[in-house]
């Protein structure tokens, strides 16, 4: 058993983004601070789409406008799943409980993916994978054992669960076009995103949740849109070609390693013994959880 050396740049491809992803707790923390949660979730998968759309429609103005009714459609629900309901109520998340109790909640969603890719992409893992899961979830359970977990925001709490399906949800969508090469990763990723921001911004308004954005505000969401959306998303999408959904997903509960080192480099957070043993069991996982039978 092994991993194959096919993988192992859609590997680097997902990590990176979950590098990326970890340092957007941080500034989307910051950004919050001035920032209306359904608008900063609106005007910076906004920004990502046009930074996306703009060279398609100016090299491929005809595959835009020759677009179907169908493709249309799936692109909308991918829209809604992804970026409304994973994107934006994890916003929302952020604003109603701790950070940290986010963290937790969302590190359960490769459950969610693993049902689902299991009945509509029939991607069942290997009982070494399966090993491998159960590691790193039982590690999150360590990690996060007599923290700080505060649950009495009821809201919170849902939204965060739904965000994580919604996110669940655009994963296996996504996979399957993907897999049948009935989309290439940057349309797919940007015509989905477009009709997301859509929504978002639409909501937005009509909730009278416009703000008016700072200087630094629009330097962090602009780092944001570009770097951590616009090219960690068609990174992501183009490592889902290749890996499986569950294993891909696996790979973002490597975030709680990366946010808690960043936090300890960068915001002299103190680290104990017990979310370091949470953090080896669930880096010991993810490895364990990439390994496929041949």
């Amino acid at each position: 058993m092994k991993i194959s050396k096919t993988r192992l740049l859609p590997l680097a491809e997902a990590l990176l983004v979950t590098f990326l992803w970890s340092t957007s707790y941080i500034l989307i923390k910051i950004g919050l601070e001035e920032i209306n949660p359904l608008a900063f979730a609106a005007y910076r998968y906004t920004i990502a789409s046009v930074v996306l759309i703009v060279p398609i429609f100016y090299w491929h103005k005809k595959y835009l406008v020759s677009l179907g009714l169908r493709r249309i459609l799936v692109f909308l629900l991918l829209g809604f799943t992804g970026f409304f309901i994973a994107q934006g109520l994890q916003f929302f998340g952020l604003y109603y409980l701790q950070p940290v109790t986010v963290t937790f909640i969302l590190n359960l969603t490769p459950v969610f993916v693993l049902i689902l890719s299991a009945l509509f992409l029939k991607e069942v893992p290997s009982s070494i994978q399966l090993v491998g899961i159960a590691l790193t979830l039982c590690g999150v359970l360590v990690f996060f054992h007599d923290s700080l977990l505060v649950f009495e925001e009821v809201i919170g709490i849902v939204v965060t669960l739904v965000s994580g399906i919604g996110w669940a949800t655009y994963m296996i969508i996504s996979k399957y076009y993907l897999r049948e090469n009935k989309e290439n990763v940057i349309t797919l990723t940007a015509c989905s995103m477009a009709l997301g921001s859509l929504i978002l911004l639409g909501t937005t308004s009509l909730t009278g949740n416009i703000t008016m954005v700072s200087f630094s505000g629009w330097f962090i969401m602009i780092w944001l849109s570009v770097v951590n959306t616009a090219l960690a998303f068609v990174l992501w999408n183009h490592a889902l070609k290749t890996l499986r959904v569950y294993e891909q997903s696996i790979l973002q509960n490597t975030m709680l390693i990366q946010i808690t080192l960043l936090a300890y480099v960068f915001l002299h957070e103190p680290l104990i013994l017990r979310k370091i043993l949470g953090m080896v069991m669930v880096f010991i996982g993810v490895l364990i959880a990439q390994v496929r039978p041949r």
